[in-house]
């Protein structure tokens, strides 16, 4: 007779999938690079980018349905679910900010949207190198070292926001693209806020188990 749940922790098994979903992280923000930096092909590009943002979905919905069906889990439950949600968050975000690219008919990505999408790229490479540690007991404090580059790398996105819309109210820029643009950088800067909020999951398992 099979058990519906698992009476000892699965463990490689949740942190193969933490490796995905962050690895999904990283493609996601490599096509959002490719699709700001290489602005052709764009609607193809971006259906590249939502197809990601299905897989990141799948693989949050498989970390939860494991979690339910495992007795006792290699980290707490509330841990789980915030790691594997928080990392869906950023590619939730770089899918709509690319999706109101398309819906608003944007010409080109200004600079400053490629700044943001080069911090983005940087944090996802951050976190995959964090997430590949937490399988390994002895070496869960040295990812703090990456978590402390992710959140000096947000701020960089908060000081390119800053810079973003202060362009965008100084060069009689017409009101409707500000409006476009506003959106669009929020998500962009928002998803920073989202890989930070990873970090800070990261850092609480760390202080609970190294």
């Amino acid at each position: 007779m099979r058990l519906p749940f698992s009476l000892f922790p699965r463990e490689q098994r949740f942190f193969d999938l933490f490796q995905e979903s962050a690895s999904n992280v990283v493609a996601t923000t490599d096509a959002l690079c490719d699709l700001m930096f290489n602005w052709t092909d764009v609607s193809t590009k971006a259906k590249r980018v939502s197809e990601l943002e299905h897989v990141g979905d799948t693989i949050t919905h498989t970390i939860i349905a494991q979690m339910h069906r495992t007795f006792v889990t290699p980290l707490d439950r509330e841990d789980i679910t915030a790691l594997c949600q928080s990392m869906d968050d950023v590619v939730d975000l770089i899918d709509a900010a690319v999706d109101g690219m398309l819906l608003y008919q944007i010409a080109e990505p200004t600079t400053k949207a490629q700044g943001l999408a080069r911090v983005l790229r940087r944090q996802a490479e951050q976190i995959e190198k964090a997430v590949a540690l937490l399988r390994s007991r002895s070496k869960l404090k040295s990812i703090l070292d990456y978590c402390i580059e992710v959140h000096s790398l947000e701020n960089e996105g908060d000081v390119l926001l800053r810079s973003a819309l202060a362009e965008l109210f100084s060069d009689q820029t017409a009101v409707i693209d500000i409006l476009k643009w506003r959106l669009v950088y929020d998500d962009l800067e928002t998803a920073t806020d989202r890989c930070e909020d990873v970090a800070n999951v990261l850092e609480a398992i760390v202080l609970k188990h190294a």
